[in-house]
């Protein structure tokens, strides 16, 4: 595909509003489909662009690389789970007051007559937001980010046997939607 505005050609490309824009021109594009066809019109050389391919990191790129890398080591890269806090000296998850309760919501997820719904008002939460919980690797000392699970540095909530037995539950919760 090729870029409208600079002729750019390159499987990378991007639609922006149906316009084929290339990654370097997508990031200067407005965001308002008017001033995009006007900003289409006034033509670029691919060429003269080459260096910002070249040498220019697009935004967040090297910000995921080094929350991967953080993430390979087992340090957590996202905002701190419920029952966990922030240790600012070692820099690792550390449990809070409330980390009982996590095992706690895992457990009564278990019980027959307990569903999702049930349980989220029982402990303030959204069912979405019961779900992230139910499903968070942080709980038994892992890491994942990017589709990559790594061994975490923190102390784990909860044992792999609690936890594998939740994920075949809301497995099957989804399976039958």
């Amino acid at each position: 595909m090729k870029c409208e505005k600079c002729s750019y050609d390159s499987e990378e490309n991007i639609k922006k509003f149906g316009i084929v824009l290339c990654r370097v021109c997508a990031v200067f594009a407005p965001n308002e489909p008017e001033k995009l066809e006007d900003y289409v019109l006034v033509k670029a050389d691919a060429d003269s662009l080459e260096p910002f391919r070249k040498y220019a990191k697009l935004r967040g790129d090297s910000q995921k690389l080094g929350m991967i890398k953080k993430a390979l080591k087992g340090q957590h890269v996202s905002r701190v789970p419920f029952g966990y806090e922030w240790d600012l000296r070692q820099k690792i998850l550390i449990p809070a007051k409330n980390s009982r309760e996590i095992e706690e919501i895992f457990e009564e997820f278990l019980q027959p007559d307990n569903n999702l719904r049930r349980l989220s008002v029982k402990h303030n939460f959204s069912v979405n937001g019961l779900k992230k919980i139910l499903r968070n690797f942080a709980y038994v000392g892992k890491v994942k980010f990017d589709g990559q699970i790594s061994e975490g540095k923190h102390q784990p909530l909860l044992s792999t046997t609690l936890f594998n037995h939740v994920q075949n539950k809301l497995d099957k919760i989804e399976r039958k939607k």
